[in-house]
C-alpha cells in the first residue's frame, strides 16, 4: 500500500514539474526594450525572445507572444490596481511576463517570480563632453597622442636633416680636413630646440640649404606654438565649465545638469521610498523638475543631446554606452537587483522555469545570449576623442610644409656639393662621380682623398 502511494505521488510530482506538447498555449506578455525585445520587420527579436525560445525547448510548451498594451512594466495606482505587464499577469490576461522586470517585494506579494535570469543595479550615464577627468598631464591636452608623436618625429627628422645639410654643403663646411665642423649632431638638436622656445642658439647656418631648413623649422615652430597656446586656452575654458561627477552624491550636490529616470518604474520607486537622504533628494529633484521620461529610449536621447543624466538599470545602460560611444556610464551601481519572469500567484510554471533558468545558466547559454545582444559598436575604435585636442589631420598642412622644406634643403645641399665636385673634377681631370664619392667620404669620416698622396709616394719609392 505504501509503495502504491509513493508511486502515485511520484507520478503526480512528475506531471506537475513537466510540460507536454498537449499543454495549453501560454500567453506571454513582454515590452519593447533594447535589446530584450525589438521589432525586426513583422517579427520580434532580442534577448528575451531567445530566452523564451530556449525555455520552451527545455520545458516543451507552446506560447503566443504579445506586447503589453500600455507599454509599462507595472506599478500600482492609488486604488491599488496594477498597470503594465504586472497588471496583465495579475488579472490573468497573461500566463507569463518575460522582460527586464525587476524583482521587488511589492511585486512578489501579487505575483510569483522565478529565479533571476540577470543581475543588475542602478547607475547613470552622461555625455562624455559633460565630464572632466583630473589629469596630471593637462599640459598635453591641446594635442592628441598621435599629434605629439608626429611632433617628436618631426623634431628628430629636422635635427638629423640640419646635421646632414651642414655636413654635405661646402658653403657650410668648406675644408673637412682642416676646419672643425660646428654643426655636430648635438648642436643640431640644440639649435632646433632653441627655435621651439623662440630663442636663438648660435652659430647659425651659413649655406643657403641650411638657412632654408632653419627658416622652415622656425616657421613650423611658430605656427605650432600658436596652435598650442590657442587650443590650450580653449581647453582651460572648456574644463572650467565641466563638473566632476563620479557618484550619485556628486549628482545630487549640483544643480547644473538635469537628471531623471523612467516614470513609474522600479528605479523611480527606489528613490521615492529610499531612507537615504542623498537618494531621496535625487527623487525630490526629479519630481520638482518633472524630469521623468516615458521610456529608456527617451532617456538615452536626452542624454545624447547633452546636459542630462539618465538614471536606470546598469545592464541596460551598458547597452546604451556600447551603442553610443559619446556616452559614459560611471562605475558606481546601487541597489543590487535582478530580472525575473513573473507568473500568477500559485502558478505551477514558476518551479519549472526556475530549474530551466538555472540549467541555462550552468550551460553558459545565458552568458552567450548576453554577449550576442550586448555586442559593442565601439569595438576596434579608439573611442570618442576629446573635443579640444588637435589631431594630426588638423595640422596636416603644417607637417607637409616642414617635410617639403627638409627635402628641398637636402636637395640644395647635394647640388652645392655636386657643383663643387664638377669644378674639382674639371681641374684635376677626374670623373665627377669619383670626386663626389671622395668628397662624401671626407665629410663623413672615411678618409678618401686624404690617403691618395701616401699611396702615390709609396709607388714612387
Amino acid at each position: 500500500m505504501t509503495g502504491c502511494m509513493a508511486l502515485v505521488l511520484c507520478v503526480a510530482a512528475l506531471s506537475a514539474s513537466t510540460f507536454t506538447t498537449d499543454a495549453k498555449e501560454l500567453s506571454i506578455t513582454t515590452i519593447k526594450a533594447d535589446p530584450y525585445t525589438m521589432t525586426a520587420g513583422s517579427e520580434l527579436e532580442g534577448f528575451c525572445i531567445d530566452l523564451i525560445s530556449e525555455l520552451s525547448k527545455k520545458l516543451g510548451f507552446k506560447y503566443k507572444l504579445h506586447l503589453v498594451k500600455d507599454n509599462r512594466y507595472g506599478s500600482r495606482d492609488t486604488n491599488g490596481n496594477w498597470n503594465g505587464m504586472m497588471g496583465e499577469v495579475v488579472r490573468g490576461e497573461a500566463d507569463l511576463a518575460v522582460a527586464p522586470l525587476t524583482r521587488t517585494a511589492d511585486r512578489e506579494r501579487f505575483v510569483d517570480m522565478s529565479t533571476p535570469f540577470m543581475q543588475t543595479g542602478i547607475g547613470f550615464i552622461l555625455h562624455k563632453n559633460l565630464t572632466s577627468e583630473e589629469s596630471t598631464f593637462s599640459l598635453l591636452a591641446p594635442f592628441s597622442t598621435d599629434t605629439w608623436v608626429g611632433i617628436l618625429i618631426a623634431f628628430l627628422l629636422t635635427g638629423l636633416c640640419i646635421f646632414l645639410v651642414a655636413r654635405i654643403s661646402p658653403s657650410e663646411w668648406a675644408e673637412p680636413d682642416s676646419e672643425q665642423h660646428s654643426f655636430t649632431l648635438f648642436h643640431s638638436f640644440w639649435y632646433i630646440t632653441g627655435a621651439l622656445t623662440l630663442q636663438g642658439a648660435g652659430p647659425h647656418p651659413k649655406a643657403l640649404s641650411g638657412r632654408l631648413v632653419s627658416a622652415i623649422w622656425w616657421l613650423f615652430a611658430v605656427l605650432l606654438l600658436a596652435c598650442y597656446f590657442a587650443n590650450f586656452n580653449s581647453v582651460l575654458q572648456s574644463n572650467s565649465k565641466h563638473l566632476s561627477i563620479k557618484s550619485f552624491e556628486d549628482l545630487a550636490n549640483q544643480d547644473v545638469i538635469n537628471y531623471g529616470t523612467v516614470d513609474s518604474g522600479s528605479t523611480m520607486f527606489f528613490f521615492k521610498n529610499s531612507k537615504n537622504p542623498v537618494y531621496h533628494r535625487i527623487y525630490e529633484h526629479m519630481e520638482r523638475k518633472k524630469s521623468f521620461v516615458p521610456n529608456m529610449e527617451e532617456g538615452v536621447r536626452r542624454t545624447l543631446e547633452g546636459n542630462f543624466a539618465f538614471i536606470g538599470e546598469a545592464v541596460s545602460l551598458d547597452l546604451a554606452v556600447a551603442r553610443n560611444c559619446k556616452l559614459i556610464r560611471f562605475e558606481e551601481a546601487i541597489s543590487t537587483r535582478a530580472y525575473s519572469i513573473a507568473a500568477p500567484l500559485g502558478s505551477p510554471l514558476v518551479k519549472n522555469l526556475t530549474i530551466a533558468i538555472l540549467q541555462l545558466s550552468e550551460s553558459e547559454t545565458l552568458t552567450h545570449l548576453r554577449h550576442k545582444w550586448w555586442a559593442s559598436s565601439c569595438v576596434g575604435a579608439e573611442g570618442v576623442h576629446s573635443s579640444g585636442a588637435l589631431h594630426t589631420h588638423d595640422l596636416g598642412g603644417l607637417f607637409l610644409l616642414l617635410g617639403l622644406g627638409l627635402a628641398v634643403g637636402l636637395l640644395l645641399a647635394l647640388l652645392e656639393l655636386l657643383s663643387k665636385a664638377r669644378i674639382q673634377a674639371k681641374d684635376s681631370k677626374k670623373s665627377c662621380c669619383s670626386v663626389l664619392t671622395s668628397e662624401l667620404n671626407r665629410r663623413f669620416g672615411s678618409g678618401g682623398e686624404s690617403t691618395e698622396p701616401d699611396t702615390s709616394d709609396k709607388s714612387k719609392a
